[in-house]
Formats: C-alpha cells, structure tokens, sequence
C-alpha cells in the first residue's frame, strides 16, 4: 500500500529548505552533512530521508524553488499602462524586495550551483534567463536608439543592472523595505540616466 501524503508535508519540505539554505549557505555544500541539516530542522536524519533522498537533492530544491518564484515573480508583474522609465523603476523595486529574507538561497546559488548535474544547471540558468531577458526588453525600451541591433551593449547594461542589484544584496541585506526601495530608485535613476550617454 502506497504511503499517504502527511497533512504538512508541504510546510515540512519548507523547513528542510529552508534549514537546509541556512547550513548550505554557513558551511558550503560540500562540507555540510545530513547530520547537520537534520540538527538545524530539529528533525531525525530518517525524517529527512523522508523527504530527499540525498544533499544533492535537497541542494536542487533549494535552487530550483528558489529561482523559479523568483522567475515567475518577476516576469509576471503586470506592466500594462507603465512608461518604459515607470517599468523600470517597477521591476527594479520588485527584485530587491525579492531579495529580501533569502540571504542563504542567494548565497547557495552563487556558491553550490556548480555542483549539480548539467541538465540541472541549464534548468535554473534557465530561470535566471528570463529574468535577465525581461529587464533587457525594458532596459531597450527606455533606449530604443541607444540599444537597437547592439544587443552586447544592451546585455552590459542589464547585466550592470543586476550587478548593482546583487552588491546591495552582499552588503545591506539586513536592509528594510523602505530601505530597498530608496536604493531602487537609485539605481534606476542611474540607468536612466546612463543609457542617454551610452
């Protein structure tokens, strides 16, 4: 008879995620042990078995979660009625406010992605493509004539984007929403700016 599915077990899978990012993010991938993820989930080592069957597992969940809400949120704002400069500022904001809260999940992208299958990478890759692609076709729109048929030019302007995006995550990531918003807007008026002289 097939194992029935606990009435938490979704809230359960969070916490292991959750714990998980947490000891991935302090330790490194490849130095934490199930051992320790179980002790930070105040769960067994064949409780957490339950749920993945290896670190390596649980490392993809982290990211592949991670990365596609982060994916789905930010793609799917609603920008209908928005100026390009309007768009910007929203999807801008939108990001930091993402960050915040996922310091660990962040971290276990730039360092543990390495350490997963091909097929698995391309998959988040995936998700971080879109991502860069739908601030490009913002980034474009604010500068049609700048960025027209010089996509290298465009790709450095929105991979300079998330560049200052991801330093305010590394140094200000206790920072409040009121706190990411300002700098948003920073950071917005700035490629606004910039692009004019590109």
């Amino acid at each position: 008879m097939a194992r029935t599915i606990a009435k938490d077990h979704d809230q359960k899978r969070a916490q292991i995620l959750k714990s998980a990012a947490r000891v991935f993010a302090r330790e490194g991938f490849d130095r934490a042990s199930m051992t320790q993820l179980a002790r930070e989930c105040g769960i067994s080592k064949a409780n957490i078995y339950h749920y993945y069957d290896s670190k390596d597992a649980i490392l993809f969940d982290i990211l592949e979660t991670y990365l596609r809400e982060l994916r789905d949120l930010i793609c799917g704002l609603e920008m209908e009625g928005l100026s390009p400069p309007e768009k910007l500022h929203r999807v801008v904001t939108e990001i930091l406010l993402a960050y915040q809260g996922v310091d660990d999940e962040h971290r276990v992208q730039t360092s543990g992605m390495s350490a997963l299958p091909e097929d698995q990478q391309r998959l988040l890759r995936g998700y971080q493509r879109d991502m860069v692609n739908f601030l490009s076709s913002i980034i474009a729109e604010v500068a049609p004539d700048v960025f027209r048929g010089n996509r290298s030019k465009l790709r450095s302007a929105t991979m300079s984007v998330f560049g200052m995006l991801n330093w305010y995550y590394m140094w200000n990531s206790g920072a409040d929403a009121q706190a990411r918003r300002d700098y948003a807007a920073l950071v917005s008026n700035l490629t606004l700016s910039g692009v004019k002289a590109l």
